[in-house]
């Protein structure tokens, strides 16, 4: 007898995973695999919190897997490049006759599945792969002359009139159970290395299919209406932190999009809907100009500006030591929960690579060592568009200016208060620039904003 083996990656559920339902639609019994890889992982700066978060995702599919009748096989390699030579003794074992996965975006990913695909067709196994993380496959939407987009706007009008025939979701329904074979002893590994935890992680960032269900409902019942106001304040509860989930793939792009139609319609829902197409883009992106990958910017002619490297600067900015209270406030947040308020990224991100001229890599780097939901594609397309490296980005001139948006986002300071309490006693104008009513144990601001920007324009005009 042979089997179907869906091989799991950042797509951690049961509902919703065409993989997995194909391989079910293929008639035989289905098998689950996943394989660990902390080197790479390491190498792809993947946050602590973000692999604790898999690790207890990985606990619960297991469940939801097991109640099925699906085993799921653990196993670990250290970097992607070991996986070939696993499978090469695995799939054998197994009797596999058929690998499921889904599509990955990423460059590194993409060699990984090719280098997989070769194997598998020397061993006489048939490779399915699916499209999950994207409503659309990369190539269905283009422009006129059938050309990538490049600009966000004409994308999304297009995906949206793509979108007229709703997303068509999978389902999974319980088999006999499968018992798979003894190992070989060469295959058997240590249960999969995630690292250490923190109590609090799991408080903060509950795991499992049921609980980001139960978060997405409650959003798009309760605040999505609410959502083109409230999604810029940092101080209310009005985005859906949903993306951990996506990123970890315990949520699909589809089931949010469907569940968002659902309940309301309204510029909530549309500019939400929004963007989860920018979720789609910036993948889109990283498919179609795979340089960005590399660490290049988008831009090709960029190469100009004379960035910063000042470990210094860079560490305060780290710390949250700036001195400008709301992008010290904000690089708390990220420390303390391992997630920023989207309005705070592109705060923090044009202060590092516009008034502190450092290299927005860096940044983009110090993000992907924090977050929780810290994803390749769409970390990479918003610092590229606040240091306007990338495609739809700023115009270099568009500065943001810190205290203004903190003044215009955080009105009476509530935020800047629960994450900067030496500054609790200020009255509502003055928390956003101390002066001189800055307390002696707060620092004070690193540059003047009005040096920061001009240094700024000089340095992004053409020489």
């Amino acid at each position: 007898m042979t089997i179907a083996l869906h091989w799991f990656r950042t797509d951690l559920r049961v509902a919703d995973n065409p993989g997995l339902a194909a391989a079910q639609a293929s008639g035989l019994p289905v098998a689950g695999l996943y394989i660990a890889t902390p080197a790479q992982w390491d190498m792809h700066d993947d946050a602590p919190i973000k692999r604790d978060f898999w690790r207890r995702n990985l606990y619960e599919l297991q469940q939801s897997l097991t109640a099925l009748g699906i085993p799921l096989l653990k196993l670990q390699v250290h970097r992607y490049d070991d996986i070939p030579v696993l499978l090469e003794k695995l799939l054998p074992v197994l009797r596999a006759s058929e690998l499921h996965c889904n599509l990955e975006v990423p460059i590194n990913e993409r060699k990984r599945d090719e280098a997989v695909a070769t194997l598998c067709q020397q061993l006489g196994v048939r490779v399915h792969r699916h499209l999950d993380h994207l409503l659309f496959a990369p190539q269905a939407v283009m422009n006129k002359s059938g050309e990538p987009f490049k600009v966000f706007t004409p994308f999304s009008k297009t995906a949206r009139a793509l979108l007229l025939a709703a997303p068509v979701l999978h389902s999974v329904k319980p088999q006999h159970v499968l018992v798979l074979p003894a190992l070989p002893q060469g295959l058997v590994t240590a249960l999969p290395d995630f690292g250490e935890a923190q109590p609090q992680w799991e408080e903060q960032w509950p795991a499992g299919e049921t609980h980001a269900h139960r978060r997405m409902r409650s959003f798009c019942q309760q605040r999505i209406a609410d959502y083109k106001e409230a999604r810029d304040l940092p101080a209310v509860d009005g985005t859906s932190t949903l993306s951990a989930y996506l990123a970890a793939g315990v949520l699909s792009i589809r089931q949010c999009w469907l569940e968002a139609t659902r309940w309301h319609d309204g510029n909530g829902v549309f500019t939400w809907q929004n963007e989860l197409l920018w979720h789609d883009f910036y993948k889109y992106i990283m498919w179609h100009y795979p340089h960005v990958c590399r660490h290049l910017p988008w831009k090709t002619d960029i190469g100009h500006v004379p960035w910063r490297h000042d470990k210094k600067e860079f560490q305060q900015w780290c710390e949250g030591r700036t001195g400008v209270p709301i992008v010290d406030a904000a690089m708390r947040q990220l420390l303390q929960t391992g997630w920023m308020h989207n309005r705070l990224r592109m705060i923090t991100a044009m202060f590092l690579s516009k008034h502190l001229l450092i290299d927005w890599r860096w940044g983009e780097r110090w993000f992907m060592q924090h977050l929780v939901d810290g994803d390749f594609a769409a970390n990479n397309g918003g610092w590229q568009w606040s240091a306007s490296t990338g495609t739809d980005s700023v115009p270099y001139f568009r500065i943001f200016n810190p205290v203004t948006q903190s003044q215009r986002f955080d009105t009476d300071g509530s935020f800047l208060r629960r994450l900067l309490p030496e500054l609790a006693a200020l009255d509502n104008k003055s928390i956003h620039d101390p002066g001189l009513l800055r307390p002696t144990n707060y620092p004070p601001p690193m540059l003047e904003l009005a040096f920061g920007r001009e240094r700024a324009l000089q340095a992004f005009k053409r020489p």
